[in-house]
């Protein structure tokens, strides 16, 4: 589970009030339906933070994360580089 608490759709609209309280409190809920996921409650502290770094187009969001991420992604590079195997792949033959 991703959230802090889980609600049917109906447990959800019995609880509404409820839930918009722990919400505001910095928490999540999970809402189901027939058992699968449907959607995430958020405060809306949370959801403009969220939106606040997306700006522009997928391209841009994708070159702003590579350029915020790149010194990461290296040292995670760096701590797989002894776990990997350095060969190209299988031989092929025509």
């Amino acid at each position: 589970m991703i959230s802090d608490k889980c609600y049917t759709m109906t447990q959800a609209s019995q609880h509404l009030p409820d839930i918009l309280n722990f919400v505001e409190q910095g928490h999540s809920v999970e809402v189901t339906r027939r058992g699968k996921s449907v959607a995430i409650v958020i405060s809306m502290t949370e959801y403009q933070s969220l939106c606040e770094g997306f700006q522009g187009d997928f391209w841009q969001a994708l070159q702003s994360f590579r350029h915020q991420g790149m010194d990461d992604f290296m040292d995670w590079h760096e701590a797989l580089a002894d776990v990997r195997e350095n060969f190209s792949g299988r031989d092929v033959t025509w």
